[in-house]
């Protein structure tokens, strides 16, 4: 039961910002942007974007697909379930 919880836990702190909310909903709408994509349509830095995304992908909301030398990000089933959730607080 506490391992639940935990998990839990791990979801919302990787939700638990404005920027990371603003990243999910940018790869909801263009999936597969590398981190450099990310940075520019955020206009915010590539250090704070590279952790941003590194902490949505700890917490299990964005997947990571390497292709050469590029990352590219996708959102999870649970970030499409967390931003639909956050649609309904508005």
């Amino acid at each position: 039961m506490a391992l639940r919880y935990k998990s839990l836990e791990k979801i919302t702190k990787g939700v638990a910002n404005h920027r990371r909310i603003q990243i999910l909903e940018l790869l909801l709408n263009k999936p597969e942007l590398s981190l450099f994509e990310v940075s520019n349509e955020l206009g915010i830095n590539m250090k704070t974007g590279y952790e941003h995304l590194r902490r949505l992908a700890a917490a299990g909301l964005v997947m990571k697909r390497y292709e050469g030398n590029m990352v590219r990000h996708r959102i999870t089933k649970t970030a499409e379930a967390i931003l639909k959730f956050l649609r309904i607080l508005e």
